[in-house]
């Protein structure tokens, strides 16, 4: 263990204010169980009415067909109530804005644009969201590591067009994988109502937030955050072509006690193997729904046992050696008990070598969106501890 890994700050689990963490625990509309049992009740009647009327032949046909629909969208339904991925016509719309044709016509006449972000390459005025916070679209494309587009979403806070002389500290977070994309934190993560509250409370002070893009241009591929050989370089990309461009782009305080990294599931996974590899760069992460090893995912690295090994934290992370400390939250819901046994397993690693790891766990709650965005205000305060106690250099 290295001198660097044992002078700092105890880490620790920040207490919220209780309208704070129920805002976040909160279902949003189109979440409602309500939605599910109303839609599967309607299939049972209609069922019953076919049943009761199977000499029409007519009815059958068209009973049956409206039954089918029910059922399938009662089952879309529960499963949205129970992931939390879709919480508000909003998000609906942005959601079938992925889709082709049809799908596509329908989100862009669902979506009423009130917040929707700017594509803005370089700061300008930027597309106000609620109580003067301002989303950027910052798209940078990087051929050179096999990255097509990435359109990286940056939320910026209230006063940042004003207070021109004022620099902040930042926040990176990475959506999950599969079929995850940098929206999801606006969108099922909430991240720039969660900001708001928390800095209404007085619970942090002004953040920037990046949702990073780290798709690669292909969402369906679980990529990991990975360096993939002979494939997208994607930790290269969030790590040399990202934080470079939002540095240079924005007020930024430009220094790794005043950046955090952080994401859920599969970017949970990439936050903390990327943080891991650069520590130089990175203080602070913030890890919800986490993992420490590839599983089901190793394929994507073609049976490279160097890069596996390199990719694997739970390997490594026992024996690491730390050229500067860093501070770790991970979150966790009671209802993923391999999410907990992971999380303390993590954690443990790094106190042994020496580091800041605390767990925070949401009673009931499971490796969902729903968990994600419940713990979002704890891991946000968890980094303004962090940022607070840094002197800025820059």
């Amino acid at each position: 263990m290295d001198l660097a890994s044992v002078v700092h700050r105890a880490a620790t689990d920040p207490v919220l204010p209780g309208d704070v963490t129920a805002r976040a625990r909160d279902l949003g509309p189109l979440e409602s169980p309500f939605i599910w049992l109303g839609l599967a009740s309607a299939a049972v009647a209609v069922l019953a009415a076919v049943i009761a009327l199977a000499h029409r032949r007519r009815v059958r046909r068209w009973g049956f067909t409206a039954f089918g629909v029910l059922l399938l969208l009662a089952a879309v339904t529960a499963l949205n109530s129970y992931v939390g991925y879709v919480r508000t016509s909003d998000d609906l719309a942005r959601l079938l804005q992925r889709g082709p044709g049809v799908v596509n016509l329908a989100g862009r006449l669902l979506d009423d644009d009130k917040e929707a972000p700017s594509s803005a390459p370089h700061p300008g005025p930027g597309t106000p969201a609620a109580a003067g916070q301002r989303i950027d679209v910052v798209n940078l494309p990087d051929p050179a590591h096999a990255i097509p587009a990435g359109s990286n979403y940056v939320v910026l806070p209230p006063g940042y067009n004003t207070d021109t002389a004022r620099r902040y500290p930042v926040v990176y977070l990475i959506h999950g994988y599969p079929f995850g994309g940098p929206r999801d934190w606006l969108t099922s993560g909430d991240a720039p109502g969660t900001l708001l509250a928390l800095q209404k409370a007085g619970v942090i002070a002004p953040m920037i937030v990046v949702s990073v893009d780290l798709t690669a241009g292909n969402p369906a591929t679980d990529w990991e955050c990975l360096d993939v050989p002979g494939g997208p370089q994607l930790e290269t990309y969030l790590a040399r072509t990202v934080v470079p461009a939002i540095d240079q782009r924005y007020r930024t305080l430009a220094d790794r006690t005043h950046r955090a990294l952080g994401g859920m599931s599969g970017g949970g996974f990439g936050a903390l193997n990327i943080g891991l590899h650069h520590v130089d760069e990175f203080a602070t992460l913030l890890i919800a729904l986490p993992y420490d090893d590839l599983n089901d995912s190793v394929g994507v690295l073609n049976g490279d046992k160097a890069a596996i090994a390199a990719n694997t934290p739970r390997r490594y992370l026992p024996t690491m050696k730390f050229t500067a400390p860093i501070s770790v939250m991970l979150a966790v819901g009671t209802g993923a008990p391999t999410d907990v046994t992971t999380a303390h397993r993590i954690a443990d690693a790094l106190r042994a070598r020496g580091q800041d790891a605390v767990v925070h766990a949401e009673r009931g709650f499971n490796h969902t969106w729903h968990t994600a965005r419940a713990t979002l205000p704890y891991l946000l305060a968890f980094a303004d501890q962090n940022f607070r106690t840094s002197p800025a250099t820059s």
